[in-house]
């Protein structure tokens, strides 16, 4: 099995702004939303998929940390834990076999971080805002 990027490290996270160091871009990158993966990260545009607080993030908001080789996945709730997420998610993500952690942003955050720096085929899903 080819060996896999690392996932990027979220250096700050306040509310509306999440900076993240990834290994194959120069210095820190900036976010609202942000999606992080195995080798990258981009900004999560709930646009693409339709996704709102409720009913809350969908599979299809998954799919591509399941396709960049994610074996853990943390989702966001929101500072306030507003952001919901829709069970078929997770029944999709469970079905992927990948380990799951769904908590409010800033435990997420300190969740995720901890993944990463074990090496984890980490990727998550970030709101920074309620």
């Amino acid at each position: 099995m080819p060996e896999l990027d690392s996932s990027p490290r979220i250096t700050h996270v306040s509310w509306g702004r999440l900076e993240v160091e990834c290994a194959s871009d120069d210095g820190t990158r900036s976010f609202k939303d942000a999606k992080l993966y195995p080798g990258g990260a981009r900004t999560w545009d709930w646009n693409e998929t339709g996704t709102s607080h409720t009913p809350g993030i969908q599979p299809a908001d998954v799919e591509e940390l399941l396709e960049h080789g994610a074996s853990v996945v943390v989702l966001s709730r929101g500072m306030n834990e507003r952001l919901q997420v829709q069970p078929k998610t997770l029944d999709r993500l469970d079905d992927a076999g990948v380990d799951i952690h769904v908590l409010p942003t800033d435990s997420a955050v300190d969740r995720y971080n901890e993944l990463q720096a074990a090496d984890e085929a980490v990727a998550g899903l970030f709101h920074s805002t309620c």
